[in-house]
């Protein structure tokens, strides 16, 4: 302490000091705030994720149930088709033996 600083000189220093301290807790609490800020956006993003994993699983499930539908639809209009099938069968069966049952009367057999 080679010379001694007057009182003027001290509370222009404090003064100084508690304005450069002011301005640094002004500048933590803006940090804060975006840290805060920053941490609600990370867990929202969490929760997106979380929602479109879930979401991916419920697709993949109903992809197979889809699958599954459509193999029993192709199974139920495949019997339709093959019922009509046998009754223009029957038809055309019975007509035929008319037909030919016509045929031989006329004959004679």
């Amino acid at each position: 302490m080679d010379t001694p600083i007057s009182r003027a000189e001290h509370e222009e220093f404090a003064k100084r000091m508690e304005s450069e301290n002011q301005r640094l807790k002004d500048e933590d609490t803006r940090q804060n705030k975006r840290l805060d800020l920053l941490e609600e956006s990370v867990r929202e993003m969490s929760a997106l994720a979380t929602s479109v994993e879930k979401l991916a699983t419920n697709m993949a499930g109903m992809v197979k149930v889809q699958e599954q539908q459509g193999k029993r639809l192709e199974t139920l209009e495949g019997r339709d088709g093959e019922m009509w099938r046998k009754v223009v069968g029957y038809i055309v069966t019975a007509v035929l033996g008319i037909v030919i049952g016509f045929a031989f009367r006329q004959i004679g057999i």
